[in-house]
């Protein structure tokens, strides 16, 4: 269910008014009415589909149990995960591979091609397979203990406010909670949930779609702009892609969190971020943690040399951008995270020891540099992103820029100036400019309000789904 459509608020308040319908001390019957929608959900887009998340799910529901009694249990989790990867490189990443190979042998003279799927990606297969493992390698190393109720299991991997997007949840964190008595309402709960989706929903509807206007106005036709049109279009585009993936986040939060559940937190004002390294602290925090403790630790770590240490890094940023899609755009991405980080490290930039200015400016070199690696993320090819770098950095083209119709300008300020307003008060004055949460009731009231106008008056309905719903 993608939470930006109609059927989002039309079915997700009758889903809550059932789900608490049941009766608190039949927990179990709340997990498996849970099971039934999120599945029923998911198989809105391809019912077939849900036969991949099922498989996913067995697969490793079996091999995690089986690891305690087998005689050769490295081997078999080697077995359970390649199994669990299969349909991910099979959907995600066969064309990549065979138009690649096809490339390759035609540079020496061979012509030769398997036949391309046209096969549509499962939405989420990425995060609930990664969710999979993760839980899987958490059993082997004994961080986990193998859960037995397979119905149980399912749900963790299959909850629907995060399948699509995330966060990348770990089964030490929702597990329990799946299995603990639960109030029959929580209030407290319930409201501040209900904020996050509002504010999740301004961050979609009324930010990022509108930006993207924008932005898919002239990224896909770059050539015929100027610039410095180029240079707006890719600042643009890093707000779009944060609005978006960040209202996403907090949208499933805040609906896990009406449930009953607390799911991962996975944005904390990345664009605040002091070097790249500190970027990833604050962006995607739930991927970042599972690079790090199924990539980058079990590979060395910091607990090597310099030189494998930077390896490591580097290795784990490969995976990251391979993660993100079967291009080489998403690899030169995430290879340029690696080596900023590395850079970072060597110089001992990681982190900030300056006072306000130098924080700024670090904050300023930061912010460029993430956003000229998204305009690889953004353009379809190597070539394209490179050319979209060489306009912005020519002098020959003319200062003039493309400019949208007046309402829409205002109205991507408005939105932008309010997102940054936001972010800037919670990092530098928290909890000093509350607005949803004040104590007032008259300020909660009206806030909420003002935010829920925008949405309807100003949001663009009708958009595509979240971008992170295509990885």
């Amino acid at each position: 269910m993608i939470f930006n459509s109609l059927s989002f608020i039309v079915l997700f308040p009758c889903i809550f008014l059932l789900y608490y319908a049941i009766p608190a001390r039949y927990g179990k019957g709340r997990n498996v009415f849970l099971l039934l929608v999120s599945y029923l959900l998911y198989m809105q887009w391809k019912p077939v589909y849900a036969l991949i998340l099922l498989g996913v799910t067995a697969v490793t529901f079996a091999t995690a149990l089986a690891l305690k009694k087998a005689r050769r249990p490295k081997a078999l989790l080697t077995a359970g995960v390649l199994l669990s990867l299969l349909p991910l490189a099979f959907f995600k990443y066969f064309n990549f591979f065979n138009d690649s190979v096809t490339q390759a042998l035609s540079t020496v003279g061979l012509h030769f091609q398997l036949p391309g799927l046209n096969w549509a990606i499962p939405l989420g297969i990425s995060f609930f397979t990664f969710q999979a493992l993760g839980y899987l390698w958490d059993v082997y190393y004994k961080r986990q203990p193998a859960e037995r109720d397979f119905l149980t299991y399912a749900l963790f991997i299959s909850f629907f406010p995060s399948i699509l997007s995330g966060p990348i949840n770990k089964a030490s964190l929702v597990i329990p909670q799946l299995k603990a008595p639960r109030p029959q309402y929580d209030r407290a709960r319930v409201t501040q949930g209900l904020r996050m989706v509002l504010w999740g929903m301004f961050m979609k509807v009324v930010v990022a779609d509108r930006v993207a206007l924008y932005v898919d106005t002239v990224m896909p036709n770059y050539m015929n702009y100027t610039g410095l049109s180029c240079l707006v279009a890719s600042l643009l585009y890093t707000i779009q892609i944060y609005a978006d993936f960040g209202g996403y986040s907090l949208m499933a939060i805040g609906v896990g969190k009406t449930l009953g559940f607390e799911l991962t937190p996975n944005f904390n004002r990345p664009y605040f971020a002091v070097s790249v390294t500190d970027f990833w602290h604050r962006w995607h925090i739930s991927l970042s943690t599972w690079l790090k403790d199924y990539v980058y630790i079990p590979l060395g770590g910091s607990r090597c040399s310099r030189a494998r240490n930077y390896w490591n890094i580097f290795v784990t940023f490969l995976v990251s951008g391979v993660w993100h899609g079967a291009n080489w755009t998403f690899i030169a991405w995430g290879c340029m995270h690696g080596v900023c980080q590395i850079v970072e490290k060597m110089l001992g930039q990681q982190g900030c020891r300056y006072r306000a200015m130098g924080k700024a400016v670090k904050i300023i070199i930061t912010f460029l540099l993430v956003n000229f690696a998204w305009i690889f993320f953004r353009m379809p090819t190597l070539g394209d992103a490179c050319r979209v770098i060489g306009r912005i950095f020519d002098p020959s083209l003319p200062l003039s820029i493309f400019l949208p119709t007046s309402t829409d300008l205002l109205l991507i300020v408005t939105g932008v100036a309010m997102l940054l307003g936001k972010d800037l008060l919670d990092e530098f004055l928290p909890g000093r400019c509350r607005l949803l949460d004040n104590r007032r009731v008259v300020v909660r009231w009206a806030a909420s309000v003002l935010l829920m106008v925008m949405i309807l008056m100003t949001g663009v309905f009708g958009a595509d789904q979240f971008i992170y719903a295509n990885f």
